[in-house]
């Protein structure tokens, strides 16, 4: 009888419907194929019942994060050879119901059965997160939802970001660390807010307060920061303390939909509108309309997506649903700038800057794996793989257009039209 890793990559090919570009390595000591390329370690039976149990990504993803599934060599190059495989292959790829009408693709599954061992599902890894049905997107669920990401724990979040603590993309030059390019993305924000001494700044998902310090610090603002993880609160209270800044910065843990002290100056949103979701966004965009002055400025920094022929397909992706953002979704562009304008917004930039979070994403995966036994004991295990395997993902959907991050700077523009801005935009760049 053929070794276990030959009768894996045989079944998965036969299955797959295309070659595997990569070396597998199963439980029993036994390799199949190109004997350079970076493997994919198929660690016990285990991972073929999560994987039939759950066929596509989640029960990949469960795989991995039990530590039933690992990569040999660079993850990056094995990533990039998975996607085509399973993720990538769109509309011509074939659907479950037509393989599992192919005799041959239902013969393979059932060998896959038998190779697997005893037909029971084993329990998902205690980070996968365990709901009910339940309306999305109302302040109880948003708030479990951002404690389950950001509340894993600020020292974890300290080796990953780095001493910026700044979780969104930064705004790179040819050269430098990581901190000067955080540091150089919020001074972007704040010029294209255009911030002046004595003004109001409300900074919507203040995170661990690295804007509200900058726009507070460098242009004598007063901030109102809002967010819904205690931790990250505590944290940035801290951090605005130990800066000499609590008389011109304010941390809360609050909803921004429960923000009532406007006018402001000015809004920033860094990286918090993808928790916002669709049917929620219009609301969203009102709101924040409704608490800037007239003539005040929007910055909006969110992820988007790439459009789909058929929007109403859309469907949240499994992994990061159920392990990194619960209830987050994506958007394009295109549809943002429509609920932004129709809330009242006049739109007035948007700039592309998915290059610079590639390289971002890069920095904190290498942050992550230079002090991977101590973010192992930081957090556990598996929350680390899941970390890991986000972000290097991540890094690779940016750098191959899969989805991007913009900003948009949107005015609310008074009656008599003045937006306030110069004649010649982009002067933030200097």
């Amino acid at each position: 009888m053929a070794d276990a890793a030959s009768r894996l990559r045989s079944l998965a090919e036969q299955m797959l419907g295309a070659p595997l570009p990569l070396r597998l390595k199963a439980w029993d000591g036994s390799q199949s194929g190109p004997p350079d390329a970076p493997a994919l370690v198929v660690r016990n039976r285990r991972a073929l019942r999560r994987m039939l149990f759950k066929p596509g990504e989640l029960g990949l993803a469960r795989a991995w994060v039990s530590g039933d599934l690992e990569i040999e060599g660079d993850l990056y190059t094995v990533l990039d050879a998975m996607a085509g495989l399973v993720w990538e292959r769109g509309e011509d790829a074939r659907s479950l119901a037509q393989a599992v009408r192919d005799p041959d693709v239902r013969a393979a599954a059932r060998e896959l059965l038998k190779l697997a061992g005893p037909p029971i599902p084993p329990a998902p890894p205690r980070e996968e997160v365990r709901r009910p049905r339940r309306r999305l997107h109302t302040r109880r669920t948003d708030k479990r939802a951002i404690s389950h990401h950001y509340d894993v724990g600020n020292d974890f979040y300290e080796l990953v970001l780095g001493p910026s603590m700044v979780y969104s993309c930064a705004y790179w030059e040819d050269a430098g660390s990581l901190e000067s390019a955080q540091r150089d993305k919020l001074e972007l924000v704040c010029a294209k807010l255009g911030l002046k001494e004595g003004q109001r700044l409300l900074d919507v998902g203040c995170g661990w307060g690295s804007m509200a310090i900058h726009a507070a610090r460098e242009h004598g603002v007063s901030v109102v920061g809002v967010t819904l993880s205690q931790e990250q609160a505590a944290y940035a209270r801290k951090r605005v303390a130990d800066e000499g800044l609590t008389d011109r910065v304010e941390i809360r843990v609050q909803d921004y939909r429960d923000v009532v002290d406007g006018p402001f100056d000015a809004i920033s949103s860094i990286g918090m509108a993808e928790h916002v979701g669709a049917e929620k966004y219009l609301e969203y965009a009102r709101q924040l309309y409704a608490l800037l002055k007239p003539g005040g400025r929007l910055l909006n920094h969110q992820i988007a997506r790439r459009p789909q022929r058929d929007e109403s397909a859309y469907e949240v992706d499994d992994f990061i649903d159920s392990y990194v953002f619960p209830d987050g979704e994506l958007a394009p562009v295109g549809t943002t700038v429509t609920q932004l304008e129709r809330a009242g917004f006049e739109v007035r930039d948007v700039e592309s800057i998915r290059e610079h979070y590639a390289r971002t994403l890069r920095r904190w995966v290498a942050n992550l794996e230079a002090d991977w036994d101590r973010a192992v004991r930081l957090t556990s295990p598996g929350r680390a793989r899941v970390w890991r395997l986000y972000m290097a993902a991540s890094a690779l959907a940016f750098e191959r257009n899969r989805i991007g991050v913009n900003q948009v700077l949107a005015i609310r523009t008074p009656e008599s039209g003045a937006s306030g801005l110069p004649l010649r935009a982009r002067t933030w760049h200097g």
